[in-house]
């Protein structure tokens, strides 16, 4: 049996926002960000939004948020993240991406979220929509402070890189294996798959989808992913109680007596 895996961007893909400042609020609160650096965050992050997300819009954010974190304590960011996660990510998670990725996992296939943002934030979002395995920048650390170096900057051709390695760990075939993004900046991720697929796309993108026979797909439904679960515990409930009643039916007309109609 092939073996494959569907591989999703994050930001402006899954959610309708940047992961590494939705939490700019609980920062702020820990005393982790000033008022001038959440400023200075949100110009890049509305650049980054307003934008095509090109390289040169990307390396901006990247190199902002890797001067704030200079020095940050890894561990109260993780507190941070773990205690904000719903308030902070759950109404910018896209409806769509959230059936997407149960659809993939009712196939068989391993959901993996590779984002350029720090694994610290990535990790904890994917363990909330129930992914499989994280692909995201890994930030260098000494004496359990942030360094401000970067150790791994999952972007461009290093996602692409990163998932051939993945799939030569885990056996999955690429060319059997799905994946999202909305950036240019993610055409090798695309492109390292048999299918592709530009999520929201500028022209530039659709152009590209377009030459490349990748398929388009418009996500418009930023829902809370607890409205989500409501909906798929009363899909569950009613199937349930459809088993039963069949299940009961069954049985009724098995006691019957014979003859009897």
């Amino acid at each position: 049996m092939v073996r494959a895996a569907a591989f999703f961007d994050l930001d402006k893909t899954i959610i309708a926002t940047s992961s590494a400042t939705a939490f700019s609020k609980g920062f702020l609160a820990e005393g982790l960000l000033t008022r001038r650096s959440v400023v200075a965050s949100a110009y890049a992050q509305l650049a980054y939004l307003l934008g095509s997300a090109d390289a040169a819009a990307t390396e901006r954010l990247r190199a902002q948020l890797s001067r704030t974190v200079t020095g940050w304590d890894v561990a109260t960011v993780s507190a941070v993240v773990r205690a904000t996660l719903h308030e902070s990510i759950d109404p910018t998670v896209y409806a769509e991406a959230v059936e997407l990725i149960a659809e993939h996992q009712a196939a068989g296939r391993d959901v993996v979220v590779v984002s350029a943002s720090g694994a610290e934030v990535v990790e904890p979002i994917a363990q909330m929509l129930g992914a499989d395995a994280v692909v995201a920048t890994r930030m260098a650390v000494a004496d359990g402070r942030y360094t401000g170096e970067i150790e791994f900057y999952a972007y461009g051709e290093n996602k692409a890189t990163a998932i051939r390695e993945l799939a030569a760990d885990r056996g999955y075939d690429l060319g059997a294996s799905y994946a999202y993004s909305d950036s240019m900046t993610d055409a090798p991720m695309l492109a390292a798959v048999g299918h592709g697929y530009a999520v929201n796309p500028d022209r530039a993108l659709r152009r590209l989808a377009v030459e490349h026979g990748w398929g388009v797909l418009t996500f418009r439904r930023p829902v809370p992913l607890r409205a989500l679960d409501r909906r798929a515990g009363a899909t569950a409930a009613a199937v349930l109680a459809g088993l039963l009643v069949a299940v009961s039916v069954v049985v009724l007309l098995r006691r019957r007596p014979r003859g009897t109609r």
